[in-house]
């Protein structure tokens, strides 16, 4: 008999599942602005923007893993990827207009983790 422990008892709650999704979408979205910021260079491929950006798209993915499992500990996964994500996004900001919609979705994706820390 499989052993299922691992797997959540009860289903994702509504605000559990968009904070995952806003995960998701800023994973992604800093993983084309990786790319971009590559293919730019100059100040958008600075070594502590890219490290940043790299940060970004690890967290925002284990800390929606960690939600996906039903993790007891998602709450200290997303107090860490809000703060990644302010970083990424100030960091965005700083570059200019080309890189505000990383920056928009780095935000969004605090906020939502923040929240969630705090359940």
């Amino acid at each position: 008999m499989a052993d299922t422990s691992a797997t959540p008892t009860t289903p994702i709650r509504p605000e559990m599942q968009t904070c995952i999704d806003v995960c998701l979408d800023c994973a992604r979205l800093c993983e084309e602005t990786l790319t971009q910021c590559l293919q730019m260079g100059g100040p958008h491929a600075d070594p502590r923007h890219m490290t940043l950006l790299r940060d970004c798209i690890v967290i925002c993915d284990a800390s929606a893993r960690f939600m996906l499992h039903g993790s007891e500990l998602h709450d200290r996964t997303c107090a860490v990827c809000a703060e990644v994500c302010d970083a990424c996004a100030a960091s965005c900001d700083a570059l200019g207009d080309e890189m505000e919609a990383c920056a928009h979705a780095c935000r969004a994706c605090a906020d939502s983790c923040r929240r969630l820390a705090r359940d």
